[in-house]
């Protein structure tokens, strides 16, 4: 096994809850891409409101995805 070292402040390591001092590769994975997909996240919710999107009821949500879907036939 490698040893990788990763400099990080005590922020960050606060933040991201990073436990202890030595932390598993993979739980080092896991977090990062968490943190994308939160980051992804907000950003698309910032989009759906700044397009109306985010108003949308249940039964237009549903009317687009069958629109989109009998276009495909």
């Amino acid at each position: 096994m490698r040893t990788v070292q990763i400099k990080i402040s005590e922020t960050d390591f606060q933040k991201y809850n990073l436990g202890s001092e030595e932390v598993k590769f993979t739980d080092l994975v896991e977090l990062i891409s968490r943190e994308y997909a939160r980051k992804a996240l907000l950003e698309c919710n910032e989009i759906a409101e700044q397009a109306g999107l985010s108003k949308m009821t249940l039964d237009e949500i549903n009317a687009e995805i069958k629109a989109v879907r009998d276009a495909k036939i």
